[in-house]
């Protein structure tokens, strides 16, 4: 049997020359690949680690290849490197000197962004004397082969690759933007107090458990609690904020990057007045509030309220949107509440200086409760003067005017019962209406002798000068129809009994028409603002004063003698 000898020396020689890889294979997976799958599942994860792991397997050039470690970034993209936790683990490897090849199925797998993958290829991975290697598309090693490094359609798949997420991106974007306008619902999370329809995905059902904190948010706050007398009851109470709520209850994989990660969430301010801000929860679909800057740039910008997507009435609401809207009033007012107390005070964030236009500062002197000008007692003494009025006198005058003005109202309300249950004969409709067909008449008959001025000057029995003059009679005439015809028109749509005495703004009265204290309730539901004037008087500007008006007119149309 013949042997070969082995000579020791060449052996040892050999193996000297053997060089030793420590690879780092590197895996990713956008959700916009996902897609992809159905037709071609070879980019799949699973078959990504299969390739790669059987080209080493295959190699048979005497060198040595350790996996050291299979980096997997799953559903994120590779227009850029930050948001890619396991490429940044992988670039610590390199680093740390913990592996020298990097291998990827494809160019794309590491880059979808052309100026990243110039500086990896062409600067990073050299300097730490990485070997890189990719595949497919296109097919390098850059120990191998460095030459194909310097390919020029190395750059140019870059591009392609860049070029393909782009317009991936823009498609995505389309179809959200679509799903936006039809009022369906994108987000990856519900609003607080909703879940995601089991039975289709873009629609929202109420959580009953999260909707009753949200429904008592807002209950509190119109009941005259501040938002910091809200945010420690809740605390108070253990009632998980909505960050720890879609954590522990919901098993949600929920972060919010403005949120300290190692400390346990607690509601604040800013989350009670999101939660009493959020039109979804009157039955609105909002969406579209935040925009990533590009498919490269992943920071998220606020865009102006005018380019959000608003469809009303797409899901059923938690709190009635007249509810909602009274807080949204609240919110804008400037309120406060005393040293260690819950509510707010009565008058807060309702009293302004009829001169300045400041708020008025609340102080007790010697056991009594004073208002000033705000810019007098805390700027100026010469900018404006102190307008000073007494609590106890404040109270009792504005409770004066709004019992007067809800006097008013229900007045009004009793007499638009009795004149809608009226026969439609016996009101003035009928008159207004054989007006209005007079007027009409008139105004088609004056037509047709302008046209019959114009034949006769045509036909020449009058003269140019007779035509102007006759013509602009007519016109004029006309002219004043009409606005006659227009003003009847007017009055007949009012007398049409648009006015119901069921209309929503009687129900706000008539709830307090039986008042005799002043209370903060009143205030929110009646009073928009109340001015102080130097000489003791006020000024209360109530809330549906258009309503009022449009009552005040009906009812002087529908109870006068002639209507014209």
């Amino acid at each position: 049997m013949h042997k070969t000898r082995v000579n020791p020396a060449e052996l040892a020689a050999f193996k000297q020359s053997r060089k030793v890889w420590y690879v780092g294979l590197y895996i990713r997976l956008s959700k916009e690949d996902e897609h992809l799958l159905k037709h071609d599942d070879s980019g799949s994860i699973n078959n990504q680690v299969k390739i790669l792991r059987r080209h080493f397997s295959e190699i048979k050039d005497g060198d040595i290849y350790h996996i050291v470690k299979i980096f997997i970034d799953d559903g994120v993209s590779g227009t850029t490197d930050e948001k890619r936790e396991n490429f940044q683990e992988m670039l610590a490897y390199i680093v740390a000197g913990k592996i020298n090849c990097v291998a990827v199925k494809d160019l794309a797998r590491s880059f979808r962004n052309y100026s990243d993958q110039g500086y990896y290829l062409d600067d990073f991975f050299p300097r730490y004397n990485i070997r890189f290697i990719s595949l497919y598309h296109q097919t390098l090693d850059s120990y191998k082969a460095p030459y194909n490094m310097r390919n020029i359609s190395v750059p140019i798949q870059g591009l392609i690759n860049e070029n393909h997420c782009a317009e991936t991106s823009d498609k995505v974007r389309a179809v959200f933007d679509l799903k936006r306008s039809n009022g369906e619902h994108i987000g990856s999370f519900a609003p607080f107090g909703y879940l995601k329809n089991p039975n289709d995905k873009n629609a929202l059902i109420i959580d009953e458990a999260a909707a009753a904190v949200v429904r008592n948010i807002y209950s509190s706050f119109l009941g005259g609690m501040s938002k910091n007398a809200i945010v420690r009851s809740l605390n108070e109470q253990g009632i998980l904020c909505p960050a720890l709520y879609k954590r522990e209850v919901l098993k949600q994989k929920y972060t919010n990057p403005n949120l300290d990660a190692t400390k346990k969430p607690l509601w604040s301010a800013t989350s009670v007045t999101t939660i009493l801000k959020n039109r979804m929860y009157c039955g609105d679909m909002v969406q579209g509030r935040y925009r990533k800057k590009s498919y490269k740039i992943h920071v998220q910008e606020r865009m102006p309220e005018n380019e959000w997507y608003i469809v009303e009435n797409t899901h059923e609401s938690i709190i009635e949107r007249s509810l909602f809207e009274k807080a949204q009033v609240l919110l804008t007012k400037n309120t406060r509440t005393g040293p260690q107390q819950k509510e707010l005070y009565l008058f807060s964030g309702y009293l302004r200086c009829a001169d300045c236009g400041k708020a008025m500062a609340r102080s007790q002197v010697k056991g009594n409760i004073y208002y000033f000008c705000r810019t007098y007692k805390d700027q100026s003494k010469t900018a404006c003067s102190k307008h000073s009025f007494k609590h106890c006198q404040l109270e009792k005058a504005v409770l004066y005017a709004i019992q007067q003005q809800i006097y008013l109202a229900v007045d009004y309300w009793k007499t638009i019962a009795i004149i809608n249950k009226a026969p439609l004969y016996k009101s003035p409709s009928v008159k207004l209406q054989n007006a209005l067909e007079q007027r009409e008449k008139q105004l088609a008959n004056i037509a047709r002798y302008k046209q019959l001025v114009w034949q006769d000057w045509k036909d020449g029995l009058i003269s140019q000068m007779e035509y102007l003059q006759m013509s602009e009679g007519y016109s004029s005439q006309m002219q004043e129809l009409e606005q006659i015809i227009d003003t009847l028109r007017a009055e007949r749509k009012t007398l049409k009994h648009e006015v119901d005495a069921t209309e929503p703004f009687f129900k706000a009265y008539k709830k307090f028409q039986n008042i005799e204290k002043l209370t903060r309730d009143v205030l929110v539901e009646l009073v928009e603002q109340i001015k102080i004037y130097e000489n003791g008087n006020i000024s209360i500007k109530f809330k549906f004063i258009d309503e009022i008006q449009r009552v005040y007119q009906y009812v002087v149309i529908n109870t006068q003698s002639e209507v014209v």
